[in-house]
């Protein structure tokens, strides 16, 4: 990995703010992680140059963050949030700050549009190499502070969370039907706050979410997590085409989770699949048609070949679920993955 690059390029991000335009997610830190961790530092720089301009400025502070529980999910202290985290990472190792936050903001994790939780997984990929630099920990930082400002929970999965884990064995995690027995809303239109604002009025789908039972075992919440990535993988083959975008975060969400499990104790991955599954099965619900279709040809490639492309073609969603896709694809072996990313390429 070449770090020199990863961390000019974090010092270049690290004077925006982790929004734009109002309310759209900056995927600069996100983005050239991912271009560098697959061996394409080269192209980091000339990307940002393009990408920076659409940026905004660091949000300014109000006040110090004292009361952290009435603080989460307000926007208007983005900025108090982030000079917090900045704080805490200054003061306690990254991974203390991170096990004490973690579950606090995991039953936000739809926050940003679930980018909150994916920016912090990549920050934690990043740091996990071992380099615990200024601007590494400055990234999770921030990455930890965007989704405490948005923290935003999903309806219906305060209940999954807040329950009791089931004894091991009792039932089997089986994500491929709990995906398809997912209910739709009737108006996809309109962005994803409103969409997700019409989940509660759907009858189906707290019986729905509650499909995917919780589980007591850390090895069952790992295969359950590996398990959803892949899945979720081949449900953007067969629903990509009616939100290229928004469903690319079906798969990087429990992603970013899956790859931050291993910086956490294991008492929290059980939780962490529930929150996952919540976060990949909200998006199917408010942006995947009901019937999906016969998944696309897409020339046959190689791991390296897949990325490559997507990192030509440039669009920070199609460099992130080519990331995503390979973490999929070495852990099950399944090719028809690997047709993910070019579809996406094709539809963006």
């Amino acid at each position: 990995m070449s770090h020199g690059v990863l961390d000019e390029a974090y010092e270049r991000l690290h004077r925006t703010g982790p929004e734009y335009q109002g309310w759209l997610s900056n995927h600069g830190p996100m983005a050239v992680e991912a271009l560098v961790r697959h061996g394409h530092p080269h192209r980091v720089h000339r990307w940002l140059d393009d990408y920076l301009g659409r940026l905004d400025e660091l949000p300014r502070g109000l006040h110090p963050i004292d009361d952290w529980r009435s603080a989460l999910g307000d926007p208007k202290r983005a900025g108090d949030w982030l000079a917090y985290f900045d704080r805490q990472l200054r003061e306690h190792p990254w991974r203390a700050v991170l096990g004490t936050w973690w579950p606090r903001l995991l039953p936000g994790i739809a926050a940003g549009a679930t980018h909150g939780v994916i920016r912090v997984g990549h920050a934690v990929r990043a740091l996990d190499q071992g380099d615990e630099n200024r601007q590494r920990l400055a990234e999770l930082g921030q990455a930890l502070g965007y989704w405490a400002a948005r923290w935003q929970p999903i309806p219906g999965a305060d209940q999954l969370l807040a329950g009791e884990p089931e004894e091991p064995g009792t039932d089997d995690i089986d994500v491929a039907t709990a995906l398809a027995g997912l209910p739709r809303i009737d108006d996809q239109t309109g962005g994803v706050r409103d969409r997700l604002d019409q989940l509660p009025g759907v009858p189906r789908w707290e019986p729905a979410l509650a499909r995917l039972r919780p589980v007591r075992s850390p090895a069952d919440a790992e295969r359950g997590l590996t398990t959803l990535v892949h899945r979720a993988g081949l449900d953007y083959l067969r629903f990509g085409h009616a939100a290229p975008v928004m469903l690319v975060h079906a798969v990087t969400a429990p992603t970013a989770v899956l790859r931050t499990l291993p910086a956490l104790d294991r008492g929290l991955w059980a939780p962490s699949l529930t929150a996952a599954w919540a976060a990949t099965a909200a998006m199917t619900s408010v942006y995947a048609p009901a019937d999906g279709i016969a998944p696309p040809i897409v020339t046959p490639a190689t791991p390296s070949e897949v990325f490559a492309r997507a990192a030509r073609h440039g669009d920070e969603h199609v460099v992130k679920l080519a990331d995503a896709i390979l973490d999929a694809y070495a852990a099950s072996g399944d090719e028809q993955l690997l047709s993910a990313p070019g579809y996406a390429g094709q539809l963006i």
